[in-house]
């Protein structure tokens, strides 16, 4: 399946939601030409109406007085002017007729008496001239009819301007209301082409971002696979990658940590026995000086032999981790049982440790939970002065469980936060043991818990270190 690259899913994203908006704004663009177009048209209709309609009354009163002037003085100009005025007049109707074919009637009704009118010119022209006072009340009454015929022709032509503006207003509603829906639909398109690119873009990276921090904590059995992009998907196959590559390495070095404690051992007793032969004097008696350098040696030589242990007991550890008995653990009695084992090293350094808080079951093998407690707790005694106070604090933060383990002791560096649980990592503050730690207690704690699902961190703190373990409660 072609998948497209980060920038060009960004892009076309991009011009998506660009072409939306756009063709968002054009509809709008074009819907107000339209508007402002049918707006000029109907603006010139109704002034050409208007006109219309005050021309026809004009020439209705120019034929009415030629007509009455005609019958009296028959004199022909008069009877052009009669004509003309007749035929601007139809001319005029016309165009109301065209304006407004709901006017036909009335103009039809027009043409009518006005034919009329020439009619009966026509006839009192064929007997002698008649006084204008006389004239035919046959003509009067047409013209009077022609009259009333105008005034309904000036308040339809009325109505319908008033019915025009009307339209027009209701139009411009109508544009608004389809102008606002097209720019909230669009706006609504934009922000959910953003929303999904977002979840498409971001939602690899986050899964990089865990990746990264699994294989900073040393994570190394979860698969990463990364989804999305293609080029993000390289990125998360050349992860997976180096997370294999690290997992060999840690197999050799574990291996190599085993081999070696191993072939070291056999020497090593060779060594410690030969040391007790000489210090119980099998091969002779031994001056002072040399029994001062036997004691040395077989005081070394036990120290190393305890190093080897600890090296075992750590790859150990690390292949225990990954077999765990997990069921519902109640932690406050197991932090009691853990603080009375080590109630021999407390006492011997008055040290008092206190225990606050409640937390609810979690899910944990309760055997190395224990050796994971009892490291911590042990480091904070190795680090804390004589007849000083640790705390341990149980707390719950939403679907997590805390421990807290806070002590007086010099604490830590803050450029060592991140490093004190490396193995063989040995912090830069003084040690209150009279033997030095291995550097292996902490990172065995990590290793526990890292294996129940949990983190372990040291945070910062004003006056002595400050550890807390992440638990996630018992479902």
């Amino acid at each position: 399946m072609l998948r497209p690259s980060f920038s060009l899913t960004l892009l076309a994203s991009f011009l998506l939601i660009a072409g939306v908006l756009g063709a968002a704004a054009a509809s709008g663009w074009m819907a107000l030409e339209q508007f402002a177009r049918e707006g000029r048209e109907r603006s010139a209709a109704a002034i050409t109406l208007n006109a219309s309609v005050q021309q026809l009354a004009e020439r209705s009163v120019d034929l009415e007085r030629s007509a009455r002037q005609y019958l009296v003085l028959e004199d022909e100009a008069i009877r052009e002017r009669f004509f003309a005025a007749r035929d601007e007049a139809l001319r005029a109707l016309t165009r109301i007729e065209q304006l407004d074919p709901a006017l036909a009637p009335l103009a039809d009704a027009w043409r009518q008496h006005a034919g009329n009118i020439v009619l009966a010119v026509g006839r009192e022209l064929a007997g002698p001239p008649l006084p204008a006072a006389t004239a035919s009340p046959g003509s009067a009454e047409t013209l009077l009819a022609l009259s009333g015929i105008n005034e309904q022709l000036a308040a339809e032509a009325r109505a319908h301007v008033a019915r025009d503006e009307r339209a027009l207003l209701d139009t411009l509603d109508a544009r608004r209301k389809q102008l606002t829906a097209q720019i909230l639909g669009a706006v609504a398109i934009a922000m959910a082409l953003a929303a999904l690119t977002g979840w498409w873009l971001l939602r690899p990276l986050r899964r990089i971002e865990k990746a990264i921090a699994a294989l900073g904590d040393s994570q190394l059995t979860q698969v990463i696979e990364v989804d999305g992009p293609a080029d993000l998907r390289r990125v998360g196959q050349q992860l997976d990658w180096l997370r294999l590559r690290l997992t060999e390495l840690e197999a050799h070095r574990n291996r190599v940590l085993r081999h070696v404690s191993h072939e070291l051992k056999t020497p090593l007793a060779s060594l410690r026995e030969g040391v007790s032969l000489l210090a119980d004097g099998v091969l002779g008696r031994l001056t002072p000086e040399q029994r001062e350098v036997s004691a040395i040696l077989e005081h070394n030589t036990r120290a190393l032999q305890e190093r080897i242990e600890q090296l075992l007991h750590y790859n150990a550890t690390q292949f225990d981790a990954r077999r765990l008995e997990l069921r519902a653990t109640a932690l406050l009695p197991l932090v009691r049982e853990t603080v009375a084992e080590l109630q021999l090293q407390t006492q011997a350094r008055g040290i008092r440790i206190d225990i606050d808080g409640e937390a609810p079951l979690v899910q944990a093998d309760a055997g190395k939970l224990r050796i994971a407690l009892s490291n911590l707790l042990a480091n904070a005694i190795g680090f804390s002065p004589a007849g000083d106070r640790i705390r341990i604090e149980l707390a719950r933060d939403g679907e997590t469980v805390l421990i807290d383990c806070i002590d007086s002791g010099p604490g830590i560096a803050t450029a060592e936060l991140e490093r004190i649980f490396e193995p063989f990592f040995q912090g830069s503050q003084p040690d209150q043991r009279s033997a030095k730690g291995s550097g292996l207690g902490l990172a065995i704690v990590r290793e526990f818990i890292a294996a129940h699902g949990g983190k372990v961190f040291a945070l910062p703190a004003e006056r002595g270190a400050h550890f807390r373990i992440e638990l996630p409660h018992a479902t």
